[in-house]
């Protein structure tokens, strides 16, 4: 079940992107639902494009997702301890090996759409002191149950425009997820041996799983 909902919700993640100059990313609400309407649909037209070349998700990813995606806030966030001490190059190295890490593994993850539906959440207030706000989604995927999911976003206090950063699940952060999961390499092997292993992933080519499996 666990897996079904993260790969779930790191599907809903690529769609909500869209590279169009009208998404106005100083309304995290708004900019949501319109880079989802629209990437939505560049998916299904694209289907045909995906199955004969499926590394065409990667650009997909690039051109949709990226923009609206704080991969820098991210990784340091993932690093946390970690930081201190680090050089800044190797800091550097790993949140560029992190960037294209996101950009596979979302492309991968991509490989499973099926035209699912989503529904909004009530639009969250949002004053001009907060720099962190949550919208909430679910996904609908008949006939499992709805998936509930609150996209986490972080403003930019010196251009007002918000980026998401991380997703959490029926109460799991996949960012502290990450963390958990490379806090021991981090510690024991360095930053970049975990920024090594996050580049050889991400030059994996994308597939389609067996529908048989």
């Amino acid at each position: 079940m666990l897996k079904r909902l993260l790969v779930s919700l790191a599907l809903y993640t690529v769609t909500l992107t869209v590279n169009a100059t009208d998404i106005d990313k100083t309304q995290p609400y708004q900019m949501m639902k319109q880079v989802s309407e629209i990437a939505f649909n560049r998916l299904k037209s694209e289907q045909e494009a995906v199955h004969k070349n499926p590394d065409h998700l990667k650009i997909i990813v690039e051109e949709e997702l990226m923009p609206y995606i704080n991969e820098k806030y991210a990784a340091l966030k993932l690093l946390g301890p970690n930081l201190k001490g680090a050089k800044r190059e190797d800091v550097g190295t790993f949140i560029n090996a992190f960037r294209a890490y996101l950009v596979s593994s979302y492309a991968q993850v991509l490989t499973q759409y099926t035209n699912q539906e989503i529904e909004f959440g009530p639009e969250p207030k949002i004053d001009a002191n907060k720099k962190i706000t949550g919208v909430k989604v679910d996904i609908i995927d008949s006939p499992r149950p709805n998936i509930k999911l609150e996209f986490k976003l972080r403003k930019d206090k010196k251009t007002g425009e918000w980026k998401a950063f991380d997703i959490i699940a029926e109460g799991v952060s996949l960012l502290s997820s990450k963390q958990s999961e490379w806090s021991t390499q981090l510690r024991q092997e360095g930053i970049l041996s975990v920024a090594k292993e996050l580049e050889e992933l991400a030059a994996r080519p994308i597939r389609f799983e067996s529908k048989d499996k």
